[in-house]
């Protein structure tokens, strides 16, 4: 089974986030959630991304990367949105990454210098979804790191919402939720 890292989005560590862990918990794998918000979480995606950018987006990174710290190095990253900013900042920079699983984000491997040899990744989101698809260019950059690892794997589901994976949101998609765990769990599966 493997240890992991979940990296909570911009609208705080939800209970939809808690839930999503839980399940890889009764899959049997360790999961470290930590809270870069210190405990704040926001009804909607505009009021967390306020409060991120009052706080300030290194600031969030430095927590997150701050949190791992800790850790087993042999530990697998995962976050959603926001939270793949620290997730694959530690894959890419912090030695002993196992995996790393991208939901609903993906920045440019650039940012963070070269991929790491022998790491696989999922990134999924969905292929409507406007902050995945068009605001930063994250489909872009999935699809380069698709093509540049050949351990890397671009999943995209039908829809236009944003952490679609989160229960407590009205976003939720419960169809593409189950199938992103699956494809989450077959992928952690493998790593052992």
């Amino acid at each position: 089974m493997a240890e992991i890292v979940l990296f909570h989005h911009a609208q705080g560590l939800t209970e939809g986030v808690k839930a999503f862990a839980d399940e890889l918990r009764q899959a049997g794998h360790v999961v470290h959630t930590p809270d870069v918000y210190e405990g704040n979480t926001f009804a909607t995606l505009d009021e967390g991304i306020g409060y991120a950018k009052k706080t300030g987006f290194g600031v969030l990174l430095e927590r997150g990367v701050e949190a791992a710290q800790s850790l087993p190095e042999s530990i697998v990253y995962a976050g959603f949105s926001l939270g793949v900013m620290p997730a694959q900042q530690l894959t890419q920079t912090r030695p002993g990454a196992v995996g790393a699983l991208f939901f609903d984000s993906c920045l440019p491997v650039e940012e963070f210098g070269t991929w790491p040899d022998g790491v696989p990744v999922q990134v999924h989101g969905m292929d409507e979804d406007p902050w995945f698809t068009e605001e930063g260019g994250d489909l872009d950059a999935a699809k380069a790191l698709v093509a540049a690892v050949d351990t890397a794997e671009l999943f995209l589901y039908p829809g236009k919402e944003h952490l679609f994976a989160d229960s407590s949101l009205p976003g939720y998609d419960e169809g593409a939720a189950k199938l992103l765990m699956q494809r989450a769990l077959d992928f952690l599966g493998k790593l052992g």
